[in-house]
């Protein structure tokens, strides 16, 4: 029984609870995937993650499962709708859209889909207290319930050459997240993965956050870390893709009650 099927069985059958839809027409998938792909962009936005033209969100398209739906090249999230995203495929050229795509996002995500057949979405970008726990070369410790979702479910890509362009580099990115939800670039950012965006994007908030609460508490003086066992356990109560999307939907909700303009 997989971690998913486990917390199914414990859920209310009497009560309201959303989980995430499944489709018999794959149009009606991919216009799912793309509208929760902008929405992430949007949040991404929102919470200040973009520096330049730095950084991207993927999600597979359900059909063609070797081509991506990415944000374009030089377009601010706050900005991106979903008739702006463009299609890549796996020779990284732009199939449908108008845009073109970032040299980096194909470098990078191509090979993390290609390593990882389960993944829907990848998300990266340059956000602040990642790039700063980046340059410490070194995992998240498990010093609060939360970052407990990634306690022995990140990696470290414990090198840096430069903007990654290359097909190679993107390869030693994918080996060093391996199984894994997330991985630190060292002196570069993170990158999570899900099988739903709403997991990907979720991840990537929380991480970022989990960053944030690390870099303070080192601050501040000697961290109390949770224990192995219980570190553990935590894990297996938050750190599944399942929970991922259920953490992500008030989120989800409100950029899209806000901005509704997204859809189009």
């Amino acid at each position: 029984m997989s971690d998913d099927d486990e917390f199914l069985e414990k859920l209310p059958t009497d009560l309201i609870f959303r989980l995430p839809p499944s489709f018999d027409d794959v149009a009606d998938e991919r216009r799912h995937r793309k509208e929760r792909l902008t929405a992430a962009l949007r949040l991404f936005g929102r919470f200040g993650f973009e520096e330049g033209v730095a950084g991207h969100i993927t999600a597979r398209d359900p059909e063609r499962t070797d081509h991506f739906w990415v944000n374009p090249f030089g377009m601010s999230f706050k900005h991106i709708r979903v008739s702006d995203l463009i299609l890549v495929n796996h020779e990284g050229k732009v199939v449908e859209g108008r845009y073109p795509v970032n040299e980096a996002a194909f470098a990078i995500h191509s090979q993390i889909h290609q390593a990882r057949p389960g993944v829907v979405a990848a998300a990266h970008s340059h956000s602040t207290y990642g790039r700063a726990m980046s340059a410490l070369g070194r995992r998240l410790e498990p010093i609060t319930q939360d970052v407990c979702a990634f306690y022995q479910d990140h990696g470290l890509f414990d090198d840096y050459t430069g903007v990654v362009t290359d097909l190679e580099e993107g390869k030693r990115i994918a080996a060093a997240l391996g199984g894994h939800k997330a991985v630190i670039l060292r002196n570069h950012g993170l990158l999570t993965v899900g099988d739903t965006v709403d997991a990907a994007a979720w991840w990537f908030i929380t991480m970022e956050r989990s960053c944030q609460v690390q870099l303070l508490a080192q601050a501040a003086g000697p961290v109390v870390p949770i224990e192995h066992d219980n570190a553990v356990l935590t894990h297996e109560q938050i750190g599944n893709d399942l929970v991922g999307w259920i953490n992500y939907q008030p989120l989800y909700d409100q950029i899209t009650r806000e901005q509704p303009d997204l859809f189009e």
